[in-house]
């Protein structure tokens, strides 16, 4: 089995699918790479038993075979090579040779039949979505998901796909964010939960893109394919929340005011907070929005007061700065509308401009009580 590939072309698509690869696997061969040659075709696949990834790149080669090369000491070996053709040659002493223009290295592999294979998904059902709008759609929601284990539901962002549209849901039950595309719909109604792990490495590859992705999935197991890979991966297993039962339907009092100026502002405000609660107080008057924090421990405070656009009654209501500066920071409007009914009821927060037509957000906040 000999084969020549570019190593920078070699190392970039290593390093994508390294972001599979555990720190600690139960299976030694798990932390290797599996390559599979066929002709000019390389395919090249990392696992961590949840999540499957392979990618298919040309070399040049007559020859076939496959084999599992160790993942760190390649990628640490590719990272130092300037741009040049690498020969990798399987010799018999159960070692692989690779030739650079400088040097020979040699490094032990094992047998590619040891490499757990990927499932297949039986009886799947399909859509396709462009690259750009899934990453999208994940930066969106992935942050407001949970890190409870003894509640893995939340811990993923929950894909609600239909003939009308897809919507994509991730809540801690602190903040929940629901991110909705009225033009992209699937063939059939489809509910299920990604794990965050297989997202963040989408999120990456398909940021910008503008090819396709093709989503197969049943009950258990989803798979992306595009371009020139394929991820699979293990969904959570259970039943979402029903998220929409928490959203307040009804919200009289409105808030508009500049995004950056009010991210800001909360970010000052909160570094004077309790370090435990992180509680900020919104005081709301007229077309005035007052922004204080206290640490009554520390004796530290810290007031703003901020111009606005609002219709409503005067309120006060207390949020955590933290779940509230990160929902401001990954809305990407100029102006944002925060709608409250009551101070004891979540607040809703939507971008006011910079969606794409189709395109809806909106991110709920739960209030903390506030210590009068």
């Amino acid at each position: 089995m000999k084969f020549i590939v570019s190593s920078t072309y070699l190392l970039k698509q290593l390093q994508v699918l390294g972001g599979v690869i555990n720190n600690s696997n139960t299976l030694p061969i798990l932390d290797n790479f599996l390559f599979e040659l066929s002709q000019s075709k390389l395919t090249i696949s990392a696992s961590d038993l949840e999540t499957t990834m392979s990618a298919t790149i040309d070399v040049e080669s007559d020859s076939e075979g496959s084999i599992a090369l160790p993942a760190r000491l390649l990628l640490d070996t590719l990272k130092t090579f300037p741009e040049q053709p690498l020969t990798f040659v399987v010799e018999e002493n159960n070692t692989v040779e690779i030739s650079s223009n400088h040097g020979k290295y040699a490094l032990a592999y094992a047998d590619g039949a040891e490499f757990p294979n990927a499932v297949s998904i039986e009886d799947a059902s399909t859509t396709t979505i462009m690259g750009d709008i899934l990453a999208t759609a994940i930066s969106k929601t992935i942050f407001a998901a949970g890190n409870d284990d003894l509640r893995p539901v939340m811990s993923g962002v929950f894909f609600q796909f239909s003939q009308d549209n897809l919507t994509f849901v991730a809540t801690d039950a602190h903040k929940l964010v629901k991110y909705t595309r009225n033009d992209v719909s699937a063939t059939e109604t489809a509910e299920f939960i990604m794990p965050k792990k297989p997202l963040n490495l989408l999120k990456g590859i398909l940021a910008g893109s503008e090819d396709d992705v093709l989503v197969e999935y049943n009950e258990s197991n989803a798979k992306f394919t595009f371009e020139n890979s394929v991820l699979i991966c293990r969904l959570i297993d259970g039943k979402y929340p029903n998220y929409e039962a928490v959203i307040p339907k009804e919200n009289p009092n409105k808030l508009v005011i500049d995004r950056t100026q009010f991210l800001n502002s909360v970010r000052r405000v909160s570094i004077f907070s309790n370090k435990t609660t992180h509680q900020i107080r919104l005081k709301i008057a007229g077309a005035e929005l007052n922004i204080s924090a206290e640490d009554i421990d520390y004796s530290n405070k810290a007031e703003e007061r901020l111009t606005c656009d609002y219709q409503g009654d005067d309120m006060q209501i207390g949020f955590n700065s933290r779940f509230l500066t990160e929902m401001i920071n990954n809305l990407g409007s100029d102006n944002v509308q925060l709608e409250m009914s009551l101070p004891n009821r979540a607040g809703i927060l939507t971008p006011t401009d910079g969606l794409d037509e189709g395109e809806f957000v909106t991110m709920l906040v739960m209030p903390v009580m506030l210590n009068s």
